[in-house]
């Protein structure tokens, strides 16, 4: 362990005159939660301020000197290969213009590839703001967090269910439903449209996909993209590689993308 700068978020330790001897009845609980300091100075060896209290709070510095809290530590998790604080997601949703509270979860769902991991973010608005799509919610995200903190679904409610202590219930925060995640939704229309959707549909294990649809955002993942990329090369006749589903994450995109190197590929014919 060792202290961060300025901006980087880290966990929050207690120690000093105002720190417990530990919990009651519960040495498992006193030897994890309260751990030798490591940064004691003499002084403090003096004063007998020799522990910390690890509280499993996020938070970071200000410029200021203030300290920013960003969420609990057991709000980590890992989701395509990343590691994601979900209370900075919270705290990049609560500054969105209109969202009075917000909530993001990890959600799991049976895929051909396995169990999926995917974010989900609730919010409920402000009782002036006017309802908007998850679109215009994405963009204002995106300019904040990376692709890979982006939820993949969005839920909003007229008010989050509450324990009977008045926390966050969220086991009653209802599962979404990916078959109406997408809010423009464009069917295909020739074969091979239909075909790549069809595809899309039994791996992600969805009734619908459009080819608008982004394919980290319906329940797609790592192992996934290979699964679907294998398949498409093959009833395309050309080689789609992952990173193609990577890099342009819907099939009117991916189909593009192979038209125009077709395209290049024709004339490269005609020069030679």
């Amino acid at each position: 362990r060792k202290p961060v700068p300025v901006g980087v978020i880290g966990e929050l330790y207690l120690g000093g005159a105002g720190l417990a001897r530990g919990y009651l009845n519960r040495s498992d609980l006193t030897a994890e939660r309260f751990v030798p300091h490591p940064f004691a100075t003499e002084a403090d060896k003096t004063k007998g301020y020799t522990r910390l209290y690890k509280t499993g709070d996020l938070v970071r510095w200000m410029p200021d000197g203030n300290i920013e809290y960003l969420g609990r530590n057991d709000d980590q998790v890992k989701i395509r290969g990343y590691r994601i604080e979900l209370g900075e997601i919270e705290t990049a949703l609560s500054q969105v213009p209109g969202i009075k509270q917000s909530c993001v979860l990890t959600k799991e769902r049976k895929t051909q590839a396995g169990i999926t991991k995917y974010l989900v973010a609730y919010y409920v608005l402000d009782d002036t703001a006017k309802p908007f799509d998850q679109t215009s919610i994405l963009e204002k995200l995106s300019k904040a967090l990376p692709e890979y903190m982006l939820p993949a679904a969005f839920v909003v409610m007229d008010a989050f269910p509450l324990t009977i202590n008045g926390k966050l219930d969220k086991q009653a925060l209802p599962e979404p439903d990916f078959n109406s995640l997408s809010e423009e939704y464009i069917a295909p229309i020739t074969e091979i449209e239909k075909d790549l959707c069809e595809i899309w549909q039994e791996e992600i294990e969805l009734d619908r996909v459009g080819i608008s649809d982004d394919f980290f955002r319906i329940g797609g993942n790592s192992l996934l993209a290979i699964q679907v990329s294998h398949r498409m090369s093959r009833l395309l006749g050309t080689d789609v590689k992952v990173a193609d589903v990577f890099k342009y994450k819907s099939i009117n995109a991916l189909l593009s993308s192979i038209r125009a190197k077709e395209v290049v590929e024709e004339k490269v014919k005609l020069v030679f």
